[in-house]
């Protein structure tokens, strides 16, 4: 009973605040659910990428509505990114879980420190459009087996790279839930064989919370509100996340 009264208020707090950012918030979910008392590989991670899923299709159709996204970004880079998916949720299945939380806790300490930098280059790479379609589909098989392996959408590390290669920030972040989307797919699909049975409550508790927040967060991003502050604040909080999965993690190794 306690683990339903905590998860959605907490939830719709990250998806409105992730959602203004271009991400799905899975670096959140997955590690909230994980200490509330879910299994990290069998529940956890798959109720993160389903809620990464909801939350990023919302942000989404806002987005399209009001002509932010970029459609010849979203499709190589998307594409890649499910083609891959599979093949991280198989290493997935393949690896212990100490090494799956470790990798999820590092790639969340990047995308932390990312965030904090603010760094942006000071001259935009003039790539050719071949060198642009080649630079996605690389990035996006990256980005697609990691998502597969540790259950995160990704869009902490789509949204800088599309700034880097010279797009505008507001149409990387609302390009960014398009792709999220479609990768979070495939790989909440690849793992829902492998997953533990479902709580069904929480599961639609959270999917409406996920849901809410995210319209109201979109929304708000979309009536150009600039969140410097907030990626302050999440960066800071995911290096704290990240810091405390490893220092679990390496204490249950010891």
């Amino acid at each position: 009973m306690r683990l339903h009264l905590l998860v959605p208020p907490i939830f719709f707090a990250i998806s409105l605040l992730f959602s203004m950012l271009g991400m799905g918030g899975a670096q959140l979910y997955v590690p909230v659910l994980f200490w509330l008392g879910l299994d990290f590989k069998t529940e956890a991670i798959p109720l993160g990428l389903l809620l990464n899923l909801v939350s990023s299709t919302s942000a989404a159709t806002t987005y399209v509505r009001e002509g932010l996204v970029e459609r010849a970004l979203a499709l190589p880079f998307g594409l890649a990114m499910v083609l891959t998916a599979p093949l991280g949720a198989w290493l997935n299945f393949s690896l212990p879980t100490e090494p799956v939380i470790l990798c999820f806790a590092l790639f969340t300490a990047a995308a932390a420190i990312l965030m904090l930098s603010g760094w942006r280059p000071k001259r935009r790479a003039a790539l050719s459009r071949g060198q642009r379609r080649a630079l996605w589909l690389a990035a996006g098989a990256v980005l697609g087996t990691i998502v597969g392996l540790i259950g995160r959408g990704g869009g902490s590390f789509i949204v800088p790279l599309f700034v880097l290669a010279g797009v505008e920030p507001r149409i990387a972040a609302a390009t960014s839930t398009v792709i999220v989307s479609a990768s979070a797919l495939a790989a909440f699909l690849s793992h829902l064989a492998f997953a533990a049975r479902p709580d069904r409550l929480l599961w639609g508790e959270t999917i409406l919370a996920v849901l809410a927040g995210s319209q109201v967060g979109s929304r708000l991003m979309a009536e150009r509100l600039r969140p410097r502050a907030l990626k302050v604040v999440f960066g800071l909080v995911l290096l704290g996340v990240a810091a405390l999965l490893i220092v679990k993690d390496l204490l249950h190794l010891i």
